[in-house]
C-alpha cells in the first residue's frame, strides 16, 4: 500500500484556537503528520508525493466563492488595523439564504461555521496539498490499486461546500469519493472518526449515487453538536442514502464493532463499486479529545472486518487523532488490519 503525503501539509499551524469562550492550544499541530508517516511506514507503506494539481478536484466539491474565501483570506486579513494572526469570525448569519457582504470579516462568518478553523498564511498551501493528497491517492485506486492511504493534513470532513469548521478547510473525503465516482456508478463513505462528518455528509445528503455512513459519538454534548443524530437519512434523491450510528460517550471495541456490523451491513446492500474510509484516530482511549475508548488492538480488528466483509477497491484518507504516544502505532495496526481482512 503507498503512503501519500507532502511535507508542505505542515506549513498551516494556527497556535491557539477559540473554544468555549477562550484561545486554547490548538492540538491539530504539524507534528501529527510526523507520527502518522512513521506509523504507515512502519506498516510497510510505500511513500508517494502527489503532484500539483490545480482547482479542478476541490472546485468538484467547493464553491467559487468559498475557494476565493479561503485563498486570500489571510492576506486580506491582516490590513485590518490590530488584527489577530489568524482569521477567526466573530459574527455569523442567522441562515444562508442572506446577502454576501464584501468585508472580510463578514465572509469569515458566512464560511466558517465555528472558530476552531483558524486561517494563517500557510493554510491556503497546506490545505491544497492536503487535498491533492486525497486526489491523487484516488487516483491510484482508480488505475488498479487495491488500497491506498492518502496522510492528509489539515483533516477535512467537517469542511462543506462552502464552510471552513473543526480544523478543516477542504474536505478530502468528499473530493476522493467524487474522483472514484468518476469510474463507478455508486461510492460509500464510511466514516470512522470520534466526532461526526458534517460536512461530508452536507456534501452528498441529497445525492444517491454517494452512501454516507458514520460511526461516531453521540452529539447531543460532543462536537459538532448540530449533526451526527440517527433521524438525519438524506434529503430529496438522497433519502435514505445517510446512516448515522451515534455511540454513547466512552464506548470501546464492543460497542463500536457492534455499530459498524450495522454500517457493514448497509453499505453490502449499497453495492458500491468502492469505498472511501475517513480514518479518524481519536477515538482511541487515550487520545486527548477522549470521547470514546477504542483500543490499540481494537483499530485492528475494526479494520480487518471492514476489509474481510466489503472486499471493495478503497481509499483511506486520514481525518482526526490527535498527539499521543500511541498515535503512530494506531495508524500502523489500522493499515495491518486491512491487510489481515
Amino acid at each position: 500500500m503507498k503512503v501519500v503525503y507532502h511535507l508542505d501539509q505542515k506549513q498551516h499551524y494556527p497556535k491557539q484556537f477559540l473554544v468555549n469562550g477562550r484561545f486554547r492550544p490548538n492540538p491539530e499541530k504539524p507534528e501529527r503528520l510526523d507520527r502518522l508517516l512513521e506509523g504507515a511506514l512502519a506498516a510497510g507503506c510505500t511513500p508517494e508525493t502527489p503532484p500539483r494539481q490545480g482547482v479542478q478536484p476541490v472546485g468538484a466539491v467547493h464553491t467559487p466563492a468559498y475557494l476565493k474565501f479561503l485563498e486570500h483570506a489571510h492576506e486580506r486579513w491582516m490590513r485590518i488595523d490590530g488584527a489577530a494572526e489568524a482569521v477567526t469570525p466573530n459574527i455569523h448569519p442567522d441562515s444562508r439564504d442572506v446577502g454576501y457582504p464584501a468585508s472580510v470579516v463578514a465572509q469569515a462568518g458566512y464560511h466558517m461555521s465555528d472558530a476552531s478553523a483558524p486561517i494563517t498564511g500557510g493554510t491556503w498551501n497546506s490545505a491544497c496539498w492536503s487535498a491533492w493528497t486525497a486526489a491523487h491517492a484516488a487516483s491510484l485506486v482508480l488505475a488498479g490499486e487495491r488500497r491506498a492511504y492518502a496522510l492528509c493534513r489539515p483533516p477535512g470532513h467537517h469542511a462543506f461546500s462552502d464552510m471552513a469548521g473543526g480544523f478543516c478547510y477542504l474536505n478530502n473525503t468528499a473530493i476522493g469519493a467524487q474522483l472514484l465516482r468518476g469510474s463507478h456508478e455508486r461510492i460509500a463513505i464510511l466514516d470512522v472518526d470520534l466526532h461526526h462528518g458534517n460536512g461530508t455528509q452536507s456534501i452528498f445528503y441529497a445525492r444517491n449515487d454517494v452512501l454516507t455512513v458514520s460511526i461516531h459519538a453521540d452529539p447531543q454534548r460532543f462536537y459538532p453538536f448540530f449533526w451526527g443524530y440517527a433521524g438525519e437519512q438524506g434529503k430529496g434523491e438522497g433519502l435514505g442514502y445517510n446512516l448515522n450510528l451515534p455511540l454513547q460517550r466512552g464506548s470501546g471495541d464492543a460497542e463500536f464493532l457492534a455499530a459498524l456490523e450495522i454500517a457493514i451491513e448497509r453499505i453490502r446492500d449499497f453495492a458500491p463499486g468502492a469505498l472511501v474510509i475517513a480514518l479518524g484516530l481519536d477515538a482511541f482511549e487515550g487520545d486527548p479529545f477522549g470521547g470514546l475508548r477504542i483500543s490499540t488492538g481494537g483499530f485492528r480488528v475494526i479494520a480487518a472486518r471492514i476489509a474481510a466483509r466489503l472486499r471493495l477497491p478503497t481509499l483511506i484518507v486520514q481525518e482526526g487523532g490527535y498527539l499521543c504516544d500511541e498515535l503512530g502505532e494506531n495508524l500502523r495496526q489500522f493499515l495491518l488490519g486491512l491487510q489481515d481482512g
